[in-house]
């Protein structure tokens, strides 16, 4: 029977910070909506840098680098993600509708649909996708002027994900979705 070995730092194909700028990116932002937790947003950081994230907000009270506790989970990933700070979430929304940016609130509230139901309208459209605070969520005027609601569906008792969780899963399932090569 083989066995597997796990691959060295070398093989893994990394870019560097002038490939990633240079790269094509996936037709994606993140808007961190008052977001506490500086561990989380430099998680949602390493996320979207996997994914090929076109770029992040942070808005309200999230923090922005750098910051140490941030970086302690980006990794560096606050260098080749782009980033922009907005103190209202609302007047973002608003700003990237205007630009045809289609916005997804991800939330658990009435008529939502549920991430796995979901499918991308065509590979030309752009999604904003909002992660609310850790306790609040999403912003109710937010949640209001989005143009869709995802959930996560979750079959336990919390119904409760971390913040960094919910982006992982999220942009995991957007991105395969919205990569598919035949």
């Amino acid at each position: 029977m083989e066995k597997n070995r796990k691959l060295k730092n070398s093989e893994l194909d990394r870019k560097t910070t002038a490939e990633f700028k240079a790269a094509a990116k996936t037709p994606l932002i993140v808007i961190l909506d008052n977001i506490r937790s500086l561990n989380n947003i430099g998680s949602v950081f390493r996320t979207s840098d996997a994914f090929l994230i076109q770029k992040i907000y942070l808005c309200g009270i999230t923090a922005t680098p750098p910051h140490k506790d941030i970086q302690k989970t980006a990794l560096g990933a606050t260098d080749t993600v782009d980033w922009e700070y907005y103190e209202d979430t609302l007047t973002l929304i608003n700003n990237l509708k205007s630009q045809n940016i289609k916005i997804l609130a991800i939330e658990q509230a009435e008529n939502a649909s549920m991430l796995h139901e979901f499918v991308p309208e065509s590979p030309d459209v752009t999604y904003a996708v909002v992660f609310g605070n850790e306790v609040k969520g999403v912003q109710q005027e937010v949640v209001s002027e989005s143009d869709s609601v995802i959930e996560i569906p979750q079959y336990g008792s919390k119904h409760s994900l971390n913040i960094a969780v919910s982006a992982g899963v999220v942009l995991w399932d957007l991105f395969s979705k919205m990569t598919k090569t035949s």
